[in-house]
């Protein structure tokens, strides 16, 4: 559970990475819906990363 967030950031930039090395996936690059959908994992691992450990601290 601690480590959620990061788990969260670490998919949404790797599947950015892979969609920048990998040619065949080159296409999806160029749609909105998959870079606003990694966009959106990133924020949320951010979040929930923050929001975690805040909670860990305090209990």
């Amino acid at each position: 559970m601690k480590n959620l967030g990061i788990i969260l950031i670490i998919v949404g930039a790797l599947l950015l990475i892979l969609c920048a090395l990998v040619p065949a996936m080159g296409d999806l690059a160029d749609q909105n819906w998959y870079t606003w959908g990694n966009f959106f994992l990133i924020i949320v691992g951010l979040i929930t990363h923050i929001v975690v450990n805040k909670k860990l601290e305090t209990a």
